[in-house]
């Protein structure tokens, strides 16, 4: 799936959009990319002579990849859009580079009516950037 894909899916735009692509999706979870660009205006401020990406930001790629996920269960949503309900034992394990491109892996461990719950896990290049625990909730706009 590219971008365009990605929007009709799910309400979020730039420039807080946390997706560039979907790699894979299967019954149980997704894979999606994105690459961080180095001209983003929140490393000017965070840490500027060294700038990592915030670990928030690394958990909103986590949580859209799962609304995209949700979407393309086929479930009706009607006028309701997903939100983050819960994070839970999240784990923030190497540092994320202007440049680096995340691979965001979500999974879907249950489901119990419009709640449902998954694990994500952060990687770039190969590492673990993070590892996290969350809810995603069809919520009234």
């Amino acid at each position: 799936m590219n971008l365009d894909d990605i929007k009709a899916c799910i309400p979020h735009r730039e420039p807080f959009l946390w997706l560039d692509e979907i790699v894979s999706l299967e019954e149980n979870g997704i894979h999606a990319r994105k690459l961080v660009s180095p001209d983003s205006d929140f490393f000017q401020g965070h840490y500027p002579d060294n700038p990592i990406l915030p670990g928030v930001f690394l958990c909103e790629a986590a949580m859209q990849a799962s609304a995209v996920f949700i979407a393309k269960l086929g479930v009706e949503t009607g006028d309701k859009v997903p939100v983050a309900t819960r994070l839970n034992n999240t784990k923030f394990r190497r540092m994320v580079k202007p440049g680096e491109t995340l691979d965001i892996h979500v999974n879907l461990k249950e489901r119990l009516g419009a709640a449902y719950f998954f694990t994500g896990k952060i990687m770039v290049g190969g590492e673990t950037a993070a590892r996290l625990e969350f809810a995603v909730t069809a919520t009234d706009k």
